[in-house]
């Protein structure tokens, strides 16, 4: 359909895509259980703060429903940089286990890129082993990163095609960005990849028809970045605290893109929260499989 100047954007419903997702999962798990036994997902704390144990926890509750066994290591604050390598070693040499994750922040003492390289890339869930984000180049990562791979999965369902597609990835981190750019470079868009240094974002931003955000940056991509019609994916999850109408601050989850005035300007749109958040968690149970089925290929 023609996209109609001031028509409100399709909002990309990242809840019912990762619904989805994890009932295929749930049937995946089901079935390699039955052949070849459980599927356990371990996840490493290091003397984690409140956000990162509920995350832990979380995670622990969407293993249990799809049928992942979910185990929680959990580390003192003042493990040393051999101690994490050892528990990982140990748990690249299980058998056992699956899947593998560092939840961050780590204490700054620790290297967390060397730690992260330290995990079996066949047990890297996350996709986050820069074996990983390097064989992305080629486009056969073994797990690729739960984070682009969930922007692919809903520029996808937005109907969008990326083939000869203007794309623009504002935000180049190592395991978000940069990934999704050479994602779309596979799918064979035409890619520009805005990072610190660009000189004029807006100028590229409007060429887009499809537009992800990766920034860190509460609301800063407002409508004059958007292409009528482009599809923006916000991967962007900022808390901040506002004064409501009744003068009371109000703390709430938001995006890097002004989700009002650029829902009147592109085609479809993912919300925050709600969007690509989600869709990457059910990503990272589907890349759990994905691991287990590898390493039996790998044994055989």
């Amino acid at each position: 359909m023609p996209y109609t100047p001031n028509m409100s954007a399709r909002i990309l419903d990242g809840k019912a895509s990762a619904e989805e997702i994890r009932r295929d999962v749930s049937r995946q798990v089901e079935a390699f259980k039955a052949a070849n036994g459980p599927i356990q997902l371990c996840t490493i704390l290091v003397g984690a703060d409140h956000g990162a144990r509920l995350y832990a926890n979380s995670q622990t509750k969407h293993c249990e429903r799809v049928g992942i066994y979910h185990t929680l290591i959990d580390l003192p604050v003042a493990t040393t940089d051999a101690q994490l390598k050892s528990e990982i070693t140990r748990l690249n040499a299980d058998p056992t286990v699956t899947g593998i994750v560092l939840n961050l922040p780590l204490p700054k003492s620790i290297d967390a890129p060397a730690a992260q390289y330290q995990i079996d890339p066949y047990k890297d869930v996350e996709g986050v082993n820069p074996s990983n984000i390097g064989l992305l180049f080629y486009d056969v990562p073994i797990i690729a990163p739960c984070t682009a791979l969930a922007v692919m999965e809903l520029i996808r369902r937005s109907g969008a095609d990326p083939r000869g597609a203007d794309a623009v990835v504002i935000g180049q981190s190592r395991i978000v960005g940069r990934p999704i750019s050479m994602f779309l470079t596979t799918q064979l868009a035409t890619v520009t990849a805005c990072h610190i240094e660009t000189r004029d974002v807006k100028a590229h931003a409007r060429k887009a028809d499809i537009l992800v955000v990766a920034i860190g940056r509460p609301r800063a991509i407002n409508a004059d970045y958007v292409k009528p019609g482009a599809v923006v994916l916000d991967v962007g999850i900022n808390r901040v605290v506002e004064k409501s109408a009744d003068g009371k601050e109000v703390s709430q989850t938001v995006g890097d893109v002004d989700f009002d005035s650029v829902s009147q300007v592109a085609s479809a749109l993912t919300p925050v929260p709600g969007g690509v958040g989600p869709v990457t968690v059910a990503m990272l149970l589907r890349n759990t499989v994905e691991a287990a089925r590898k390493q039996l290929d790998r044994r055989i």
